[in-house]
């Protein structure tokens, strides 16, 4: 009988627990999660931060969260996670009352884009697992991933080696006898530069700044096609040389804008789930590297209109320099450079090379 009884008040309590985890067991549950920054570069390591707290007098043996990850998303961490095919990430806990635990997990970021992670799937149990309960939580989180730098050597070889019809851009170098003030030395400062009689009544090296000749507005047009017929998207696996053009377009903006000029771009593709093509006209401000970078995370490798129709709608505007990055050269695109050029504007063509990964 003893044994009987002892049988019988075990379960009588699982099924209580059972019970009193089902009916309150997450009411007082909370879960947050974020990335340590909202903005980021390829190749960069992010923390990834989940947050989950128990208010109540309650123990929950365990709490399970899923939710789909970006593929290009790399962890690397020590916690109680599971990474399903790259594309699901999976936390247990158990949470005593009363209780908050928070995780940080590393993670590389492998490929540009704008991630937003909105809903994951929570479940909890009791003990033995007689009772589960499942239900979707919103739990918000953001990132804007930067296109790769690159050397500003490669971005610049074109520009600084012209050949034939190939303008050097107003933004490339400042007018050395138009002089608009003077600043601190850095370093990189060439030393004809540098204004002596501020450096004597100072007592610290400055050097003087200059203007351009012409107010410099420099606009990126990236064309999304790898060829003059393509009709259809792109392949995941054909998409480096255009990944390479907007790395190519967000190493050119800034470029410009820390010379002192304008910088704008505009490709024939969408910004997210948009279905206009991208077009940031040339502009600065203390903002404007942001504006613009975010804007290049956030596109969408995806043929809008053809190249060449997506010249013939650009709004008419003059003094600008325009660079255009293709994966290819013809006729068509050299017309609409010679329009572009006839309405007072520079403009040049940038072949994009083969993309090799090694």
């Amino acid at each position: 009988m003893d044994i009987l009884l002892i049988v019988l008040v075990s379960a009588g309590l699982a099924m209580l627990q059972a019970l009193l985890v089902a009916c309150f067991g997450l009411r007082g549950f909370s879960y947050r999660r974020d990335f340590s920054v909202k903005d980021a570069q390829v190749g960069d390591t992010v923390r990834f931060v989940e947050v989950i707290r128990n208010r109540s007098l309650l123990f929950l043996p365990w709490i399970r969260i899923e939710s789909r990850i970006p593929p290009s998303f790399e962890f690397h961490t020590k916690e109680e996670v599971d990474i399903r095919g790259s594309n699901y990430h999976q936390s247990v806990f158990s949470l005593p009352p009363f209780c908050q635990i928070t995780r940080q997990h590393r993670v590389v970021l492998r490929s540009r884009g704008h991630f937003q992670l909105t809903q994951a799937a929570m479940t909890a149990g009791d003990l033995l697992g007689i009772r589960t309960i499942s239900r979707d939580i919103d739990a918000p989180a953001e990132l804007f991933v930067y296109p790769a730098s690159l050397p500003l050597e490669q971005a610049l070889l074109p520009f600084s080696r012209p050949q034939g019809s190939l303008a050097v851009p107003r933004w490339i170098q400042p007018d050395p006898f138009l002089v608009n003030g003077i600043r601190a030395y850095r370093a990189g400062d060439p030393e004809r530069d540098i204004h002596w009689a501020s450096t004597a009544r100072t007592g610290e090296l400055q050097v003087k700044t200059h203007d351009y000749t012409a107010d410099p507005r420099l606009m990126v047009l990236i064309n999304a096609q790898k060829t003059p017929e393509q009709w259809g998207d792109l392949m995941e696996y054909e998409q480096d040389r255009i990944e390479y053009a907007i790395s190519l377009a967000a190493t050119l903006c800034q470029y410009a804008l820390s010379r002192g000029a304008e910088a704008g771009f505009a490709a024939n593709m969408p910004l997210d789930e948009n279905e206009e093509a991208a077009c940031l006209p040339p502009a600065r401000s203390a903002d404007r590297a942001e504006v613009l970078l975010r804007a290049m995370a956030c596109l969408r490798i995806k043929r809008l209109v053809r190249f060449s129709t997506f010249l013939e709608q650009l709004p008419a505007q003059q003094g600008i320099d325009y660079v255009i990055l293709s994966c290819y050269d013809s006729e068509d695109i050299r017309a609409r450079m010679e329009s572009l050029r006839r309405r007072g504007n520079t403009a040049s063509l940038r072949v994009l090379p083969e993309v090799h990964h090694g």
